[in-house]
C-alpha cells in the first residue's frame, strides 16, 4: 500500500461525528460498518476533496473518484464507480449528511482471490499496488454486485430513517420547549382573568399582573402606568384616582417622571398596538433614554379611552424583545385596559346613581323643609345599628342607600298634610301612610335599587303585626326595613319640630325598651343600645347642620 494514505487520514469530522443537520457517530460510519462489514472511506460531495481514508481499505485512485464522487453526489443514488475484476468500487450518497454531502467509498471483490493470484492489471486501473492489493483481496469476502446495491440501499434507507427520526426528535423537543412557553402564557392570561372583578381595583389587578409577568417575560423591569380618571375638584361619592399612578417591578432604569417622557416619546408610534424598540434604534444619538437599551410599550385601551401603559424595560440577557414577547404584553395590556375601562363604568353608573340619590333626598327635604336631614340622619344612623349587629359591608352599603330614600313616597304626599303642625286626622293619617307604597312604586324600575325596595315598602311595619301597609309580623318583616324602622323613630322622637321640641335621650330610652318585642325587634333595639354613643354623636352633628341650614333659608 502506497504511502498516501498518511495525507488523507482521520479528518472524519463530515463522516462521523455530529454535525448540524448531519450525521451522528453511530448513523452512518458504523452502520454502513456492520451492514458490510467493512469500513468505508468518505469524499466531500461538493469539492471533491477526501475527508476520510479507511485504514481497512487499499490504496486507491482519490483523484479519478473524486469527480465520480461529485456526480454521485449530484444524482444522489448509488453507483459503482470502477469494476474491475475481481474488484468493484461502490459509491454511496449519503444526502443531507451536512454542508459536504460526503460519498462514502468502498472496495469489494466479487469472488474469491488467492493471495498469489495475479490481479496487476486490475490492480493497476485501480492505482493499486499488485501485490498488496493481492493479499488485501484473499482476505476479503466476496460479494454479487446485485446485493451490494440491494445492502447500499437498504442502509441508506436507514440511515434517511434515522435522519428523520432525529429532525422529529429535534422538532419535538423544539415544540415542547414552545409548548412549554405558551402554557406559562396561557396560565399567566388565566390567573390574571380570574381575578377580574369590579371589587378589585385596577391598581390590585395591576400589581398582580406585573408579580405574576415576572415569571414568563424576560425583562429586567417592568411597569404598569395608570393615568388619573376624575378630576380632584369634582364632587365625588365613589373613590376615583386623580393623579398618575406608577407600579414596577425590577431594576427600572428611570424614575417615574423620566417614564413619562418616554411613553410620551413612543405614544405617537403606538395607536393601539404596542412598541418594540431595540438596537440599533436605542443607541442612535436622538434616543434621549441611554439607559433603556430593550423597550415593549403597550397601552391600557378600552374602546377609544386609554386608562395607561404597560412596559416591559431591557432583556434580562440583553437580546432583543420579539413579537412573542409583545404579543403577551400586548394580551395582559388588553385585559388590564378592559378592566379599568369596566371599573370607570361602574364608577360613573355609581356616581350618576348617587345623583339621582341626592336628587331624590333633596326633593324630599324641599317637600318638608321642617324635615330637612331627616334621610340622612337615618341613614347614618341605620349604619351604626348594622355595623353593631355584624352585617356585611354590602348589606350595609344597601341600608345606608335605604335610609336616604325610606321617605321618598312623600314626594306624592299633599303638603297641607305633610306640614300640617297639628295633630292629623284619621283620613289625614291613612294619607300618609300611603307615601310607603308610593315610594316602592317610584323605585320600582330602578334595578339598582332592588334591595332598597323592601325597606321602602316596610320601613313602618310593627314587630307585634300592627304596621302598615301589610301588617307583617316580626320574622316577616326584612331586617333591613327593621333596622331602618328604628333609627327612623330615634330621629322623629330626637328632632325638633315646629310643634314640639325634639325628646330627651331618657325618654327616648324608655320608649324603646316598652316597645322593643312590640313595635321594634328587641335584637335590633339591642344594637341601637350598644351603639348609642357613637348615634347621639353622629345625630348632634347633623341636627347642628340642619338647623344652620333652616336659619339662613330663614
Amino acid at each position: 500500500m502506497s504511502t498516501t494514505t498518511d495525507t488523507l487520514t482521520p479528518s472524519i469530522d463530515s463522516f462521523e461525528a455530529a454535525r448540524p443537520g448531519g450525521l451522528m457517530r453511530e448513523s452512518a460510519a458504523l452502520l454502513l460498518e456492520r451492514a458490510f462489514g467493512v469500513e468505508f472511506s468518505a469524499i466531500d460531495g461538493m469539492t471533491g476533496q477526501p475527508l476520510y481514508c479507511a485504514p481497512g481499505q487499499p490504496d486507491a485512485n482519490w483523484a479519478l473518484w473524486s469527480s465520480m464522487c461529485q456526480e454521485v453526489a449530484r444524482r444522489g443514488r448509488i453507483e459503482f464507480l470502477q469494476d474491475e475484476p475481481p474488484f468493484l468500487v461502490l459509491a454511496l450518497p449519503l444526502l443531507d449528511a451536512g454542508d459536504d454531502c460526503p460519498v462514502a467509498v468502498g472496495v469489494f471483490i466479487t469472488r474469491p482471490v488467492d493471495p498469489c493470484e495475479d490481479v496487476s492489471e486490475a490492480a493497476r486501473h485501480l492505482a493499486m499496488n499488485p501485490a498488496c492489493a493481492a493479499q488485501w483481496a484473499s482476505q476479503q469476502t466476496p460479494w454479487l454486485p446485485e446485493r451490494l446495491q440491494r445492502v447500499g440501499s437498504l442502509a441508506l434507507d436507514q440511515l434517511a430513517s434515522r435522519r428523520q427520526i432525529q429532525k422529529l426528535q429535534a422538532e419535538t423537543e423544539n415544540l415542547s420547549g414552545s409548548l412549554a412557553a405558551t402554557f406559562e402564557e396561557i396560565s399567566l392570561l388565566h390567573r390574571i382573568t380570574q381575578n377580574l372583578k369590579l371589587s378589585k381595583s385596577d391598581e390590585e389587578l395591576g400589581r398582580i399582573a406585573l408579580e405574576w409577568m415576572q415569571d414568563v417575560l424576560p425583562a429586567r423591569a417592568l411597569a404598569v402606568q395608570l393615568l388619573p380618571v376624575a378630576d380632584p375638584s369634582e364632587r365625588l361619592t365613589q373613590q376615583a384616582r386623580t393623579e398618575t399612578v406608577l407600579l414596577t417591578w425590577g431594576d427600572l432604569p428611570i424614575d417615574g417622571e423620566q417614564f413619562t417622557q418616554l411613553l410620551d416619546h413612543v405614544a405617537h408610534r403606538a395607536g393601539s398596538r404596542p412598541v418594540v424598540l431595540n438596537p440599533p434604534v436605542t443607541q442612535q444619538p436622538s434616543w434621549p433614554f441611554a439607559e433603556v437599551r430593550q423597550l415593549i410599550a403597550v397601552p391600557l385601551t378600552e374602546g377609544e379611552n386609554v386608562y395607561g401603559w404597560l412596559a416591559a424595560i431591557n432583556h434580562s440577557s440583553d437580546a432583543e424583545f420579539g413579537s412573542t414577547e409583545a404579543n403577551l404584553l400586548n394580551s395582559v395590556g388588553a385585559i388590564l385596559g378592559i378592566h379599568g375601562g369596566n371599573i370607570e363604568l361602574y364608577r360613573q353608573q355609581s356616581e350618576l346613581l348617587a345623583g339621582i340619590i341626592r336628587a331624590l333626598t333633596s326633593a324630599i327635604d324641599a317637600k318638608d323643609p321642617y324635615t330637612c336631614g331627616h334621610s340622612d340622619r337615618v341613614a347614618r344612623v341605620a349604619v351604626c345599628i348594622a355595623n353593631q349587629l355584624g352585617l356585611e359591608r354590602e348589606a350595609v352599603d344597601a341600608i345606608y342607600l335605604s335610609g336616604l330614600l325610606h321617605d321618598i313616597g312623600k314626594i306624592g304626599v299633599s303638603d297641607a298634610v305633610l306640614r300640617k303642625p297639628g295633630k292629623l286626622t284619621d283620613e289625614e293619617y291613612e294619607h300618609i301612610k300611603t307615601h310607603a307604597e308610593i315610594g316602592h312604586k317610584i323605585l320600582i324600575d330602578l334595578k339598582k335599587l332592588d334591595e332598597v325596595l323592601p325597606v321602602v315598602l316596610h320601613h313602618h311595619e310593627s314587630w307585634d303585626g300592627q304596621g302598615y301597609p301589610y301588617r307583617l309580623p316580626g320574622p316577616q318583616i326584612p331586617l333591613p326595613a327593621r333596622i331602618i324602622a328604628v333609627a327612623d323613630a330615634f330621629d322623629a322622637m330626637s328632632s325638633d319640630r315646629p310643634y314640639r321640641k325634639g325628646m330627651p335621650d331618657e325618654k327616648i330610652d324608655e320608649i324603646f325598651r316598652t316597645g322593643a318585642g312590640r313595635q321594634w325587634d328587641p335584637e335590633v333595639i339591642d344594637a341601637f343600645f350598644q351603639a348609642r354613643a357613637a348615634i347621639r354623636f353622629i345625630v348632634d352633628d347633623l341636627q347642628n347642620e340642619s338647623s344652620a341650614i333652616l336659619r339662613d333659608e330663614a
